[in-house]
């Protein structure tokens, strides 16, 4: 029986080598900051904010910014470069839960097609932000790949010309816009290094329901069922104060909220209760 439990023990051992090597380490992400106006546009390079899923190459695979390994097809990632890249998985404006809905499959699918990873960063490059934007554009002409592409980088001399510019991509359906110091470089965590700026829609639906809190909302309000003049309905369940879920807004009664976009089926996205409409 001694041979047998020394061979089971080499292959648990073998096994267990094995998935520590196979381990996937979370990707150390440099986020952004939000833009202030005391910011001087003169020195940042501007590209658009993708509304696409996170994701870094390590050189072999790529991986969620949560650390897991995404089930890319080979043909979709062959002629990637051994160099680390950081972007989005992308397919079009306004097309993020279609993005989320191909990606999130754990098995390899024709869906991809529809999906580019669309680079913004070299998180390997130890040089500044303008060096590595020469780097990426060095990439760009070099690179066969159907499916990688580099977001354009670009400048804008005053901070009026990049609110008017926000505004234009705004209504073309981009999410909003990203700014990168020229001499930033590249390290995990928040950075005033990079900055994002959005337009957050503001609009007014009526009350129409109640749906119950629960944890730390247990026995009061947890989400208010709204209807748009469009027809819409949907739950809003956050902006509110402890004060106004016990007392919140009347059935029949006009709310005012902000979110980020709509969904594919017309539903505005990260809905947030700002106000009754009547209150100043």
């Amino acid at each position: 029986m001694r041979p047998i439990y020394l061979l089971q023990t080499f292959f648990l051992l073998v096994l267990v080598y094995l998935s520590t090597a196979l381990a996937i380490e979370k990707p150390a992400l440099m986020l952004a900051k939000t833009f202030l106006s005391s910011v001087d546009v003169s020195e940042y390079w501007i590209s658009e904010k993708l509304d696409g899923v996170r994701a870094r190459w390590n050189g072999h695979q790529l991986i969620s910014r949560g650390g897991n390994q995404l089930s890319a097809p080979l043909w979709f990632i062959k002629d990637f470069p051994e160099t680390p890249l950081d972007g989005e998985l992308w397919v079009a404006r306004r097309k993020y839960q279609q993005t989320v809905s191909i990606i999130k499959k754990q098995q390899a699918h024709i869906g991809w097609q529809k999906v580019k990873f669309m680079v913004f960063d070299l998180p390997a490059h130890h040089g500044t932000f303008s060096e590595r934007v020469a780097a990426m554009r060095h990439f760009a002409k070099q690179t066969t790949s159907a499916y990688l592409e580099f977001i354009p980088q670009y400048r804008l001399k005053s901070n009026d010309v990049l609110m008017q510019h926000l505004n234009t991509v705004i209504r073309q359906g981009a999410e909003g816009l990203m700014l990168h110091h020229q001499a930033g470089v590249y390290h995990s965590g928040r950075s005033s290094d990079l900055l994002k700026l959005k337009i957050f829609t503001d609009a007014e639906a009526v009350v129409t329901g109640y749906r119950a809190g629960k944890g730390q909302f247990s026995g009061i309000m947890g989400a208010i069922k709204v209807s748009t003049e469009s027809g819409k309905v949907f739950y809003i369940g956050s902006g509110f104060s402890h004060q106004q879920r016990k007392n919140p807004p009347a059935i029949g009664s006009t709310i005012s909220f902000r979110h980020q976009g709509f969904t594919n089926s017309g539903i505005p996205r990260f809905a947030v209760f700002i106000r009754m409409r009547d209150e100043p």
